[in-house]
């Protein structure tokens, strides 16, 4: 308790003085509430109005503001573009590349100097919070700017009479609903949801203009979207990310785990489609964009990125060979290089990093009634001069592709290829080496798929070197290979395992099969590759189908007529009518042996 009565009077005094500063400061920020509202709306409508040069105009609901904590909060905002204005810059091929829409129910602006404002004519905020906003952004293509003798004005000097400096520390949009909308047809583009944006410092003054390291007016953007999932248009696949996050000053776009999920199991799947396509399942634990231009990108609708990483990923690709071919399905637009032509959006991609990729590619053969797999593990290297991009390509039509990866777990493959981007017939170049390998260990695969069986071979090393397009591949190969033996195999029409052919396994392998290269005493043979490419054939099919081609060539079996896959496909079709047939034929039998069985029971007991 105070007993100084001095000490007390002075106690009692400061109370009153701060409760009377309290209640004045009170009555201030009532009155400039009520009387500063229709004001400050009045300069929100006029300063984004001439910021923009007319091209927006924004309406306000309701505004709130407090003078004691500087806080201000805005209700129902809608921005929008001036149509009369957009119309009128479309029709002169000026307006910009993206505009946008944003509509908001609240908005705050937190720690604002109402009086650096009224004496400085500075604004100065702590925080600026857009929660759940609603965002078009809307592309139109081929808007030009006119050239002209007068520099521009800046957004600064278009505020300077209002405004001297404008200083945001951070602005925070939570869980925004973004959509991308095309400007030709109005249709949605792309769609995200939960996106969340933060601003660092943004600053509008005299010198703004001239500061290299801000990013239109701020030092950074980042960005974030948490859990995208998206089904495909058909329904067939899903496509899952965790997360999406960027940086504007570190020129980044990260992605963490990219799933593309198919709907059904292989079979099922495959059955569902009704003709021969291939079903993808991917999964992408890490992808990097670095280096990426984003000033160009937004000016100008052009993509540009020094690098491109695609790190611990499994692709598993599967066809199903029992069903028909689609005869009006081209593959050639899918080729890498092809697919890249037909991006919507101009890229140029410096180098496309490989990273620890597993690809397996399996096929179904309905008369083994098995699946084979070719395994192409620990995939590694770099893809160069990734490009659609007109200015690019005038510069280097070709990209490269410098790859290695352990082929069917049994060797190891290093290829070269060389996609000719502007080549009318899908054109590339591939050259490749082979290196030891058990073939032995190629059953799983040859079985399945070939009713073939490796009871030996070594291979020494394999060298081969084609021309291919849309139309298949011819070029050379070399193979040197020992101790050659095969076994062939016919298919159980019971089900079962499937059985050696003795007599002609004897006669391909004394006849036909050449054991070695080279053979005792002769010169290393070198065999031409000339493999014609089915239009329903994927890029992957055309690439080992040509050298499986050299293959047979070098051991002997190029005397055998290979089918076209046209052919192939329509006598196996035959074949798996005839096998149900007799199945069908079978079951009968069993059925009636069964029912004969069970009368001659039945007599007996009698």
């Amino acid at each position: 308790m105070i007993e100084n009565p001095q000490l007390r009077k002075i106690l009692k005094w400061t109370g009153l003085t701060v409760l009377t500063v309290l209640v004045l400061l009170t009555g201030v920020s009532v009155y400039f509430s009520k009387n500063w509202k229709p004001e400050l709306e009045k300069k929100i409508t006029e300063a984004v109005n001439k910021g923009s040069q007319g091209l927006y105009q924004v309406s306000v609901k309701d505004l709130h503001l407090n003078i004691l904590t500087g806080s201000i909060s805005a209700d129902s905002i809608w921005l929008r573009p001036d149509t009369v204005m957009l119309n009128a810059l479309l029709d002169k091929k000026v307006a910009p590349t993206h505009l946008f829409e944003l509509r908001l129910a609240k908005l705050q602006l937190r720690r604002l100097s109402l009086l650096r404002i009224w004496r400085k004519k500075e604004i100065d905020l702590n925080d600026i919070i857009l929660n759940k906003p609603s965002i078009n952004m809307t592309y139109y293509a081929g808007q030009h700017r006119p050239q002209t003798e007068t520099k521009p004005k800046s957004l600064y000097e278009l505020l300077s009479g209002t405004l001297h400096a404008v200083r945001i520390k951070a602005m925070r949009i939570a869980d925004a609903d973004f959509d991308y909308i095309s400007g030709a047809t109005g249709k949605k583009l792309n769609s995200v949801h939960k996106l969340n944006l933060t601003v660092r410092d943004f600053l509008l003054d005299e010198h703004s203009d001239d500061d290299t390291t801000r990013f239109y007016y701020t030092k950074d953007v980042r960005f974030e979207i948490a859990g995208y999932q998206s089904p495909s248009k058909d329904g067939m696949y899903t496509t899952k990310v965790d997360s999406i996050t960027g940086s504007l000053r570190k020129k980044e776009l990260e992605v963490k785990n990219f799933r593309m999920i198919p709907k059904y199991p292989e079979l099922e799947f495959s059955r569902k489609l009704g003709t021969q396509k291939d079903r993808y399942d991917l999964h992408f634990k890490h992808i990097l964009f670095s280096g990426i231009d984003y000033l160009r990108l937004n000016s100008e609708g052009v993509l540009h990125a020094q690098s491109l990483l695609l790190n611990s990923g499994i692709a598993k690709i599967f066809m199903n060979r029992e069903l028909p071919g689609d005869a009006t399905q081209d593959k050639t637009k899918n080729f890498p290089h092809m697919a890249l032509q037909r991006l919507p959006v101009a890229t140029t991609i410096d180098t496309l990093k490989l990273r620890q990729l597993n690809v397996a590619y399996t096929e179904y053969n309905p008369m083994a009634e098995q699946k084979g797999t070719i395994h192409i593990d620990h995939l590694k290297g770099n893809v160069l001069n990734v490009t659609n991009d007109s200015v690019s390509l005038d510069k280097s039509a070709v990209a490269v592709a410098l790859l290695e990866a352990d082929l069917v777990k049994a060797a190891h493959l290093n290829i070269r290829i060389d996609f000719k981007l502007r080549s009318p017939v899908a054109g590339f170049h591939y050259k490749g080496h082979i290196g030891p390998m058990d073939m032995v260990k190629l059953n799983p695969l040859s079985r399945a798929l070939g009713l073939v069986e490796m009871e030996s071979g070594k291979i020494s090393k394999i060298d081969f070197e084609a021309e291919g397009n849309r139309y298949g591949a011819k070029g050379k190969m070399q193979m040197r290979y020992t101790d050659l033996k095969i076994r062939l195999l016919k298919v159980d029409e019971d089900g079962g395992a499937p059985k050696k052919k003795g007599f002609l396994s004897f006669l391909a392998n004394n006849i036909l099969i050449k054991d070695s290269n080279p053979l005792p005493g002769k010169e290393l043979r070198e065999v031409k590759i000339d493999f014609e490419r089915t239009p329903s054939a994927s890029f992957f099919n055309l690439l080992w189908k040509s050298v499986f081609v050299g293959l047979r060539e070098t051991v002997g079996l190029g005397i055998v007529p290979m089918k076209s896959p046209e052919q192939g496909n329509k006598d196996m079709q035959k074949k798996l009518k005839d096998r149900k047939e007799k199945r069908a034929e079978k079951q009968e039998e069993k059925k009636e042996e069964k029912k004969k069985k069970e009368q001659e029971r039945q007599q007996n007991k009698n």
